[in-house]
């Protein structure tokens, strides 16, 4: 009878502390509703981005962290044994320490939206914005890393055990510390070389480049190598000490506007002012020239040909990609049709007379 008795009063103890419980996260889940409704009436009729932005990404954070902040708080209320609420609080803690840092990974993301609403990269001269955002993202992906070495640690120092294999995994830290950086070489070159480019920026986000006799833009810059989107969509994959190490070409460096060349082939017999008249006119006619430069000159006479070069600026490399093929197309056919003798010709010229005259056959 004393057993059944000790048995009534354990399963009473059990469902009072798993109502305890209940209690505490359905609370903490009607908290957590009850304020984003009321950040949610309040978008619809303020709509701050700093509100929005921290609605938007600190929902699902949120869900999980007000519940156990809750549940914290009703752990000494629990009828359970010393042991029960040890175990249960250790859960419980690491729980907490981990969804905590989920939010604040979430809080780099609000950040990153207020610049992009306050500096809008997609706008035509767009320098200044692609040099802040690169140093943003290498310095989230930083942030990032830190919070979740952070968080990681203070999971493994809540534990008395792995507290305790400190002192001996100090003594024993320059040993690994040397295999490991010999072991990592290569990743914390790559490391360093995000931190020099991220503040010395030679590349940023958005650049155009030549690079390994391919032309791109630069698409994302991780923390250990750098996207390339290639002009028919490929991605060049290369690591970031490359672009310290290696040269390359980057068109957008100071600013996105960019010269466009076209080289042309003609005859001597070209009249060259006329030509240059109707370059002026293509220009005049189309809005990816953007009124800065334009220029026609003779810059080369070789023994057949005359190499005449256009230059004219537009404002990003797409332009002027656009532009080149443009003029390219519009003087070859102002030639074919106005000027067709002036175009390349091999001149044989015959000066013996003899030659001319061909044997009779008998």
């Amino acid at each position: 009878m004393n057993k059944i008795s000790e048995f009534i009063y354990q399963l009473d103890d059990f469902a009072l502390g798993l109502g305890i419980i209940l209690l505490a996260l359905v609370t903490g889940i009607v908290l957590k509703l009850i304020l984003f409704k009321l950040l949610s009436i309040y978008n619809k009729q303020e709509n701050p981005l700093l509100v929005r932005s921290l609605t938007k990404h600190l929902n699902q954070p949120l869900s999980f962290l007000i519940p156990l902040l809750f549940l914290s708080i009703s752990i000494p209320l629990l009828p359970y044994s010393d042991k029960t609420i040890y175990i249960l609080k250790r859960v419980i803690e690491v729980l907490d320490i981990l969804v905590f840092a989920w939010a604040l990974i979430k809080l780099t993301n609000v950040g990153r939206d207020i610049v992009r609403q306050k500096y809008q990269i997609d706008k035509a001269d767009n320098y200044r914005e692609r040099k802040l955002f690169t140093q943003l993202q290498f310095i989230r992906k930083i942030t990032i890393l830190l919070v979740a070495f952070i968080a990681l640690s203070m999971i493994l120092l809540s534990f008395d055990a792995v507290r305790k294999l400190g002192t001996g995994l100090l003594t024993s830290a320059g040993v690994v510390g040397i295999v490991v950086g010999i072991a990592a070489q290569k990743s914390i070159a790559n490391l360093l070389a995000g931190l020099q480019i991220a503040f010395t920026q030679p590349i940023r986000l958005d650049d155009v480049l030549v690079v390994e006799n391919e032309f791109g833009r630069v698409e994302e810059i991780t923390l250990t190598y750098v996207v390339l989107r290639l002009w028919d969509n490929r991605r060049l994959i290369l690591p970031l000490n490359y672009f310290i190490d290696q040269p390359f070409q980057n068109w957008t460096r100071t600013g996105s506007d960019i010269l466009a060349t076209v080289y042309l082939y003609t005859d001597y017999t070209i009249p060259i002012e006329a030509l240059r008249k109707e370059f002026d006119v293509i220009l005049a006619g189309t809005e990816l020239w953007n009124k800065q430069v334009a220029v026609l000159q003779v810059t080369d006479s070789k023994e057949r040909t005359l190499e005449l070069r256009a230059l004219m600026s537009a404002n990003n490399s797409g332009a002027a990609w656009d532009l080149r093929c443009l003029v390219r197309e519009k003087l070859v056919q102002f030639i074919q049709q106005n000027y067709p003798e002036s175009l390349p010709k091999l001149r044989t010229e015959f000066t013996n007379p003899a030659l001319h005259t061909l044997p009779k056959h008998p």
